[in-house]
């Protein structure tokens, strides 16, 4: 009789397990890491992907020139002219510290492109890898 018993208990335990199991809400997601360097290749992921392998127009004309192993503690991407990439950039986004505080500067921070460069940044930086 002692055999029956002790499968009856594991069965009772296995269902107890389950039903706690199903009670328990999933753990969060964990937030991406913040700081500079994890933040500016998540950047340069989208950029790359948005900007240049989707072949969006307003970036045709220019050159992706990731930067991110930096000594100074500043990692960064550069856009370039795709005609003369040993150009100044004209768009420079950087980011320093942990968490990281991300800069965008350059010419095209200027144009009406600028708005769109920030949104973009902004949500990438965060962790969305949505395209604008």
């Amino acid at each position: 009789m002692r055999p029956r018993r002790s499968v009856a208990n594991a069965a009772v335990l296995t269902a107890i397990a389950v039903a706690l199991a199903a009670c328990q809400s999933p753990a969060p997601a964990a937030d991406p890491n913040r700081a500079a360097l994890p933040t500016m290749e998540r950047v340069a992921l989208g950029a790359n992907a948005c900007w240049f392998k989707s072949a969006d127009p307003a970036f045709a004309a220019y050159k992706l020139a990731p930067e991110l192993n930096s000594f100074t503690g500043r990692p960064r991407i550069l856009l370039v002219h795709k005609g003369s990439p040993e150009s100044r950039p004209l768009l420079v986004v950087q980011a320093e510290g942990s968490p990281a505080r991300l800069q965008a500067f350059g010419p095209m921070m200027q144009e009406p492109v600028a708005g769109r460069i920030a949104a973009d940044v902004n949500r990438w930086s965060a962790g969305n890898k949505a395209c604008s």
